[in-house]
């Protein structure tokens, strides 16, 4: 092992728990151990998920949060003793591995819980809501501190909690600790002082306005976690370890608006200052771990960090807070191992928090002690498989129910969470194959086909493989979009693929093969406006084609605006002109994400004109009519066009030709990888 990462696989302690490492597995929404949108049970899929990964190296793993009630249904967990029954046994597998395991248990979402716009009726409509509740109860899922706005859809308010609802959550964390100790568990973590979860939601005082012992001062706020952790402690005893998910500051401006990196803000939810205190209030009221990171579903993008966020975006605040604790501190968001084993040796935190890697790589801690940094696929933090709760303004969550109901998948690995749907078995009968394109598709045909056995062939036009994908990584902040072109092309080069490079195909029956793949991409959707033909496409662009200072980009989705962004960091003006309502209303695109680039833009004050529409295009301006009906003219040294795109196959499907990616369906890379799957399993 690189003697870099030696302080990651030091031994640590928990309590009187010893980690043999410090890199924890840290919990994702979709990998409870009891299920997640159904009744609770042990889930395989997320069992098989965190036994293959102890098995590859991982210190602690904290599956992602098992509701205290079951979301349908209402059920108790604890009162769900055949899952616990089914644990024990599980427990024994994985400590077969020298692997710890804690169990993270959820007192609830509050305003944070993704309303979709089916959920909300319920809570708008008392009569469907009394019909609901014995099936789903929305308006107890998203109870809150006090009636609050909820996060995700407009016109809802969250009710408040009753002082009993209180006690009978505070009664279930202990009875739930208690099955979980009993069935070998290593130890719990409470959610959550963390990401503006129900429990943060009490200690934040834009969002608790209550009255009574819960609300007004430092205490009564903090009442509400205190009392869980004495609870667990009372019937788990003092030496069972209790970690606590902590966000060390909200980063949060108000409701809806968070604070991007660099931002001069005031700060409503909790500072720096209340958290030093807090930070050892709740270790001394007993929690034995901080596993930290900062923001609320307000600034979601500080909990699960985006490509546009600076890698070990939390390292600084997690860092300064353990100065104020004498236990534990975890820190996750983006972390790198090289800087995460200086901050241990440093002794400035206890270990490194790691999550969606996990997901897109299940060995990536093996392949790193054994010096394989090559062979690890990067987590690219799209959130294209893991987490599509998405919103744009007039909805609610507008994620598919699908992807609701089974999160922590991954867009570049179909393998993860997905109950065996996706297999590499070797092929019946081998055959030669042809791949037309070398995109992402294209390569990831070729490589699962050459896995399962088969002689491929892979024809690009370019002297390159990457396809489209090689001028969509070209911003500065998309290095792990680069990383990951570049682990595709060693991959294609080790399994000894054959790639006829500056080769367009004209016929694909001279290709002389079994089955041929077509993954040519797409082509720009064109516009027809006057004077458009003085603009430029997004792909030229990213291309590396030179643009003036003041540029009007043509439509707001998260090419545009990813562009846009990627100007103002050069120092350009870009003004976004969109015809909706609002940027980035894409379904399924994270409001991880989205939000990231709202923030920004308003920040820096980068004109977005919403609900207008271009005109015409000028020599050095741009007409466009905007929402108020007026007609207003722009600058614009340069103008860039991103109105999206439209399949370009080479060739019509058939029984021996099958189109992958862009070519077929224009999506994002989940769509493109999980096709590329697809095919390549069947042929």
């Amino acid at each position: 092992m690189n003697k870099t990462y030696q302080p990651l696989f030091t031994p640590w302690k928990i309590g009187n728990v010893e980690i043999k490492n410090r890199i924890v597995l840290c919990p994702m929404g979709g990998t409870s151990l009891f299920g997640w949108m159904e009744p609770h049970h042990l889930d395989k899929d997320a069992a098989d998920f965190f036994l293959e990964r102890a098995k590859n190296n991982v210190g602690l793993i904290i599956p992602g949060i098992a509701p205290l009630r079951n979301l349908i249904g209402g059920q108790w967990l604890y009162k769900a003793k055949g899952a616990f029954k089914k644990l024990k046994p599980y427990m024994e597998e994985i400590h077969k591995t020298g692997a710890k395991l804690f169990v993270q248990l959820t007192a609830g979402f509050g305003r944070s819980f993704a309303l979709s716009d089916l959920l909300a009726l319920p809570i708008k409509n008392k009569v469907v809501g009394a019909l609901m509740k014995p099936i789903l109860d929305p308006s107890y899922i998203s109870a809150s501190p006090s009636e609050l706005p909820s996060r995700w859809t407009e016109d809802v308010t969250c009710r408040a909690l009753t002082k009993k609802e209180i006690e009978d959550i505070i009664y279930a964390y202990g009875q739930t600790a208690k099955m979980c100790k009993e069935a070998g568990v290593d130890g719990v973590e409470v959610h959550a002082v963390h990401e503006g979860y129900l429990l943060d939601q009490f200690t934040l005082k834009y969002t608790n306005k209550r009255t009574d012992e819960y609300g007004g001062s430092f205490e009564n706020r903090y009442r509400f976690p205190v009392a869980v952790v004495k609870e667990i402690k009372k019937q788990c005893g003092e030496d069972y370890p209790v970690s606590l998910r902590y966000s060390v500051v909200s980063k949060t401006k108000g409701f809806c608006k968070g604070a991007v990196p660099g931002e001069d803000y005031v700060e409503v939810g909790r500072d720096m200052e209340e958290s030093e205190k807090a930070a050892k209030y709740l270790q001394d009221a007993g929690y034995d771990m901080l596993n930290s990171d900062n923001g609320t579903y307000d600034a979601w993008y500080w909990a699960h960090p985006p490509a546009y966020m600076p890698v070990n975006c939390n390292l600084d605040d997690v860092a300064h807070i353990k100065k104020f604790v004498d236990i534990p501190v975890v820190c996750a968001g983006r972390m790198e191992p090289e800087v995460a084993a200086e901050a241990i040796a440093e002794g400035r935190i206890d270990a490194m928090g790691v999550a969606r890697q996990f997901l897109t790589d299940g060995e990536w801690v093996t392949k790193l002690m054994e010096d394989r940094l090559e062979d690890i696929q990067p987590c690219i933090c799209c959130h294209n498989g893991c987490f599509t709760m998405s919103k744009h303004k007039g909805t609610g969550n507008d994620a598919p129910i699908s992807d609701a109901q089974h999160m922590a998948r991954c867009a570049l690995n179909p393998l993860t969470m997905q109950n065996g749907k996706y297999t590499i078995l070797p092929a019946k009968k081998k055959k030669k194959i042809a791949v037309i394109g070398g995109g992402v598709g294209g390569m990831e045909v070729a490589r699962i086909a050459t896995l399962r056995g088969h002689k491929v062939t892979i024809y690009e036009k370019s002297d390159k493989l990457g396809g489209v994908f090689i001028p969509a990584a070209a911003p500065s902040f998309k290095e792990k979009d680069r990383a990951l072109i570049e682990w595709y092309r060693r991959q294609i080069a080790k399994l000894g693929i054959e790639v006829k490079f500056n080769t367009e195909v004209k016929d694909i029956a001279s290709l002389g093969a079994d089955e041929v793949v077509v993954a040519t991409g797409a082509k720009p959707r064109k516009l027809g406006i006057p004077g458009i033909e003085k603009g430029i496409e997004a792909i030229d662009y990213l291309n590396g084609a030179a643009v003036g200072d003041n540029v009007v980009i043509i439509g707001g989705g998260l090419t545009g605006c990813e562009i846009a962004y990627d100007l103002f960091l050069k120092g350009k003006h870009p003004v976004i002109v969109e015809a909706q309502n609002d940027i980035i209303t894409t379904p399924g695109l994270c409001l991880a994400n989205s939000s990231y680039l709202r923030d920004y833009f308003a920040w820096k004050k980068v004109p977005v004109l919403l609900e207008s529409k271009v005109k015409k295009v000028s020599d050095g301006a741009v007409t466009v009519e905007t929402a108020d009906g007026k007609t207003k003219e722009i600058k614009a040294d340069s103008v860039i066009v991103s109105v999206g795109y439209v399949p370009a196959p080479l060739a019509e499907k058939s029984a021996h030709v099958h189109i992958v990616g862009d070519a077929e369906k224009v999506g994002n890379l989940r769509t493109v990888v999980w096709k590329a799957w697809e095919v390549a399993e069947k042929l």
